[in-house]
């Protein structure tokens, strides 16, 4: 009872100090990850909702697809292909565009809302350390979500592929003959390396800045994590009639300058996974990016041990 008792009495600094001969920091990380998972239900509805929409816009569009592959007959393979294999990259780009969404929301509410609600009181009051925290909090846009994404969207696929042999079947057509220049299997390796890359780790800097905002602002995050981009952006072409700064930050948002935009009228996975994986590893502009990143999260862990409930 004594130690029960000392354990109640300490502050949450203390309570803190003792975390890691309590529970491990891998459990600690993992237990705080969960309880995001439990607490932000739109991490998992939102991407789920979105393959559901998909689904059915592709049953409906399926209908249609014999036509198309018989007016097709004609057209080179690689016309060909892009008439079968259209709707499944449309459907991995809803979902991935829905999640991208999902995670700029998280960040920018993931300190933020525990301060508006007041249950920053009681997660402080817990023997898990403010960097702890907030790394778990990152880890749900750069890591989970992608991961998340990426399940949903192999799932929803492998659905469309069934209900896309079935009507060819049903229709007389060969459904071998339709997919002879079409890899299952390398269009989800390729789904898979540009969400981890692109939307895990080369956004990450979007990611913190968001999460560094919503542990300073008092109100309205969402205004002061977009005004301040807004106004240096007019500050510089006002000044000295340059864009360079909205130059770069679309040119983040579109993934580096070394990615290519596809053909026109051509939609593949292959055109979102350049450069390759181990010259996207030393390009000094991811570790740029996630230099940037540490410096926000870093300050979000600042922000969120010294500022209180709103």
């Amino acid at each position: 009872m004594n130690s029960a008792s000392n354990v109640m009495n300490q502050s949450p600094a203390q309570a803190q100090a003792i975390a890691p001969a309590a529970v491990s920091w891998h459990r600690q990380i993992y237990w705080c990850v969960r309880r995001e998972l439990w607490e932000s239900r739109s991490i998992y509805i939102a991407p789920v909702a979105a393959a559901g929409l998909t689904l059915i816009a592709c049953m409906i569009s399926a209908m249609r697809l014999p036509e198309r592959i018989r007016s097709a007959a004609t057209l080179d393979p690689t016309q060909r292909l892009a008439v079968v294999a259209g709707p499944f990259h449309m459907a991995a780009l809803l979902i991935m565009g829905v999640t991208f969404l999902v995670a700029l929301f998280y960040s920018l509410e993931a300190l933020y809302g525990e301060r508006r609600d007041r249950s920053i009181l009681f997660w402080k009051s817990l023997p898990v350390s403010d960097l702890t925290t907030v790394l778990a909090k990152a880890s749900i846009p750069m890591f989970v979500l992608p991961l998340l994404t990426f399940g949903v969207t192999m799932v929803t696929q492998t659905i469309l592929l069934l209900i896309t042999n079935a009507v060819l079947v049903g229709s007389g057509l060969n459904a071998e003959a339709g997919w002879s220049h079409f890899s299952f299997w390398h269009m989800e390796g390729m789904l898979l390396y540009h969400l981890v890359a692109i939307h895990g780790l080369w956004y990450a800097p979007f990611y913190g800045w968001l999460m560094m905002v919503s542990a300073w602002a008092r109100r309205l995050p969402i205004l002061w994590a977009t005004l301040p981009p807004l106004a240096l952006g007019f500050f510089e072409k006002i000044a000295f009639n340059t864009s360079y700064f909205a130059h770069w930050l679309m040119n983040q948002l579109g993934g580096g300058s070394e990615r290519a935009a596809p053909p026109a009228g051509s939609m593949s996975m292959d055109s979102l996974t350049n450069p390759l994986p181990t010259e996207f590893l030393t390009s000094p502009g991811l570790w740029l990016n996630l230099f940037i990143a540490a410096i926000f999260l870093a300050l979000a862990v600042r922000l969120r041990r010294q500022r209180g409930p709103i």
